[in-house]
């Protein structure tokens, strides 16, 4: 099982420069490709603080020159935000900066928020209609010469370019929850990615029952690879694993309110919550947080991705947005580094 890292800017101070963000940004990137990491995924959101990233490419082409190994990877665009033109020559770009690199995460989106803000009206429904389109799309813009009449997007004969590096395209992943999203990425000969939330190892077990049966359905397509995607914290001790603990059930807690897009946000940050709105989210409670994340001594997690590695998972990302510092963000990736990735290594 490779591994890799899911990482944003973030931040909830805003006397905090963006700049120092970009460095931060930078240190884990760079951390997690010293230690072998596969990729590093930067995914797309727009107006809020709480996850800043409004052109995932951007990332990618500054990490690009930063790095020399790891893959970039968006994770992931949203693609009812984008034009099938745009996201065939932004992505090719992105590829040829980065020498060859890129990996590209596409899906529906899933912030009502941002919805309201750039597509009114827009569901989640049609979101992954408008993803079922664009992504046998820009591969034909790719291939070139290329006219579409679409539900959602129609234009006359067109070639992307650049065109990227890749041969015959970059790797394509769509994240992927029902069984219907499911059976569509393997259908399409793409790769798939997955994430539980806060839901659980229930959870990380069905979705990889899905993805085996949409591969079932189609003998004929050689199976793609998935990956898993939690957040994961490595602790000093079981004082350490206690606050992290908490720490991840107060983002969690402020994860689902963005999600209710409810409550006001002012310059990107979300109104504090109160004690009764943290009550009413009990599945985000710490005893839940501690048993359905990934927390806890070197031992603990590993065994804990073992579990997934035996399930059939080919690639675990560590999402590391927590809110945490850059200090404990690093500790906890460095422990991992040293602690954990051993039990891993093949001979």
């Amino acid at each position: 099982m490779k591994f890799s890292l899911f990482v944003h800017m973030e931040r909830s101070d805003l006397t905090k420069p963006h700049s120092e963000l970009v460095t931060e940004l930078e240190e884990l990137v760079l951390l997690a490709e010293q230690a072998g990491f596969e990729t590093a995924w930067i995914g797309e959101h727009h107006g809020m603080e709480f996850t800043i990233s409004p052109n995932p490419f951007i990332n990618i082409a500054y990490l690009a020159a930063k790095t020399s190994r790891i893959r970039l990877g968006t994770g992931t665009v949203i693609a009812p935000f984008w034009h099938p033109i745009k996201l065939a020559g932004e992505a090719a770009m992105a590829d040829v900066i980065s020498g060859g690199r890129l990996d590209i995460g596409i899906a529906r989106g899933a912030y009502s928020y941002e919805y309201q803000r750039i597509f009114p009206g827009l569901d989640a429904w049609g979101a992954g209609q408008r993803m079922r389109e664009i992504i046998p799309a820009i591969r034909s813009l790719w291939d070139g010469d290329f006219e579409l009449s679409g539900e959602f997007w129609q234009f006359p004969a067109t070639t992307s370019s650049p065109k990227p590096l890749q041969k015959p395209y970059p790797p394509i992943w769509v994240a992927a929850r029902d069984p219907n999203s499911h059976d569509f990425a393997v259908a399409n000969g793409c790769k798939v990615q997955v994430t539980p939330l806060a839901s659980g190892d229930d959870e990380v077990t069905s979705l990889m029952q899905r993805f085996n049966a949409a591969c079932a359905a189609h003998p004929e397509i050689e199976r793609p690879e998935i990956m898993l995607l939690m957040h994961t914290f490595v602790a000093v001790d079981a004082a350490d694993a206690d606050r992290l603990t908490q720490d991840l059930s107060t983002f969690y807690c402020q994860f689902g309110a963005w999600f209710q897009n409810k409550k006001p946000v002012h310059q990107g940050m979300l109104e504090p919550l109160t004690a009764d709105e943290i009550a009413a989210m009990p599945q985000y409670a710490p005893d839940k947080i501690r048993r359905n994340l990934v927390i806890g001594e070197a031992d603990e997690v590993i065994a804990r991705l073992k579990t997934y590695e035996a399930l059939g998972y080919d690639q675990y990302s560590i999402w590391i947005d927590s809110g945490l510092s850059h200090q404990r963000k690093m500790q906890s990736l460095q422990l991992f580094i040293d602690r954990v990735m051993p039990a891993f290594l093949r001979s």
